[in-house]
């Protein structure tokens, strides 16, 4: 699992020409740009990342035409055709007294290419399948979460006061509970039960819940930096300046404030991606994350724990398929991170 984004990332404060032009003429993103482009690791990993995301995309065209099966109905009793020969899917056990069946292993052909899990369903198709929700609630509650976190921050480092001393203390609350803790105990209030807001209803199996409680659990580890971000900020030469010449706070907020803040949120993205992809893969490998019939790849590691011996494809697919798209989340983070902030690489 990736670190938690506890630390607030230092990122040197800008001039006061800031508000009005940006870090420079050229513009900032252009240099972030040039500076990812500038390094393989950066563009390598991002590449990686795409291909991911787009064979996840691809999984409908996979599963119906490439393997020919549909990843969400039993296949207990179908057959493939192996050199011209029908094989059944689920095959008599050898093991012990022979009692039982075995799923078919890897034919790494178009069909069952990973083979098929306990309940004859092909693990590649599912693995896409899963990989499009994985990913889904992942990012979405990154964006739920960065959003919530900059809100929070941004009023209680700029407005003090008493706002600062309750969001702090709210913030303190939920950083007291064990992130996984919390996570399993919200999900075992809210799954399984369905919620209306209006016109809008939120079914018990919807992925909408999985992303609104991981969205939620990390505020803290984010929004206390942001604080401490927007805190530094207001004691900065070009804020103080700005308020001496009578300028009215929104406009230092818009000019000044949240171009620094954005630089910091856009740090913990991919950082804070990783960690909820891991997040959504622990709770539904507990059987309180996506609830079925909706697949991801926590659930498939859940169906291929008890095949480990027999068919250990089920559960390593899946295992692999975080692993690799985590660890390429962290390397393009630690990149980006660089990028926006030169000294921390000089520091290293």
């Amino acid at each position: 699992m990736g670190a938690t984004p506890e630390h607030e990332t230092a990122l040197p404060p800008a001039d006061p020409s800031a508000g009005d032009k940006g870090w420079s003429r050229r513009g900032p993103w252009r240099r972030v740009l040039q500076g990812l482009l500038a390094s393989p690791t950066a563009v390598i990993s991002a590449a990686l990342l795409a291909l991911i995301v787009v064979a996840t995309l691809l999984a409908p065209v996979y599963a119906k035409q490439v393997s020919g099966t549909d990843p969400f109905r039993s296949g207990l009793s179908a057959k493939i055709k192996i050199d011209g020969k029908p094989v059944p899917v689920m095959q008599q056990s050898t093991e012990g007294l022979g009692l039982g069946v075995t799923p078919i292993g890897p034919t790494w052909g178009p069909q069952y290419l990973l083979g098929a899990d306990g309940q004859g369903r092909d693990v590649a198709a599912r693995l896409l399948y899963g990989g499009q929700n994985s990913l889904l609630i992942a990012g979405a509650s990154t964006v739920l979460c960065l959003l919530i976190a900059a809100i929070v921050g941004i009023a209680a480092g700029y407005l003090g006061g008493a706002v600062d001393g309750v969001l702090s203390n709210l913030i303190d609350m939920i950083w007291a509970f064990p992130v996984y803790l919390l996570a399993i105990s919200l999900s075992i209030v809210m799954i399984g039960k369905s919620y209306a807001f209006g016109p809008f209803e939120i079914s018990s199996g919807s992925l909408i819940v999985p992303i609104l409680i991981i969205g939620l659990v990390y505020v803290p580890y984010v929004a206390r930096p942001i604080r401490g971000r927007v805190l530094a900020l207001n004691q900065s030469e070009f804020v103080m300046a700005a308020r001496g010449l009578g300028i009215r706070p929104g406009r230092i907020l818009w000019r000044h404030i949240l171009p620094n803040v954005s630089t910091t949120l856009i740090v913990f993205a991919p950082m804070l991606m990783a960690l909820n992809i891991v997040t959504e893969s622990s709770l539904s490998f507990l059987s309180v994350g996506v609830q079925p019939p909706n697949a991801s790849w926590g659930t498939i590691l859940q169906d291929g724990q008890t095949l480990l011996y027999s068919r250990p494809m089920v559960s390593l697919a899946p295992g692999l398929a975080i692993m690799v798209t985590v660890l390429l989340l962290n390397l393009f983070g630690d990149v980006l991170r660089d990028v926006l902030d030169p000294k921390s690489a000089r520091g290293r």
